[in-house]
């Protein structure tokens, strides 16, 4: 069980270490709303390429960690249960 914890840890620090970078970037217009301010609404090409790549590593983060810390321990503990 260690190592999906690991893998989990891994992937949520990772994604949002990216998900903050770039909301840093394209979210913080000043000190008072940082990492909350909404999108830019004309941004180029690279910029609505960031934007939907913060998204998803947010959501690749926090369903990434669950996956290994939730799902796939209840999967070996229900394939444990039912085995015996």
């Amino acid at each position: 069980m260690a190592d999906e914890f690991a893998k989990g840890f891994g992937i949520f620090v990772t994604a949002m270490l990216g998900w903050m970078i770039l909301g840093g970037w394209y979210n913080t217009p000043d000190f008072e709303t940082q990492l909350s301010a909404p999108n830019p609404e004309q941004a180029e090409l690279y910029g609505q390429i960031a934007i939907a790549l913060k998204d998803a590593l947010f959501w690749f983060g926090v369903l990434g960690a669950l996956t290994f810390w939730v799902v796939i321990p209840a999967i070996e503990e229900a394939r444990t249960a039912l085995g015996e």
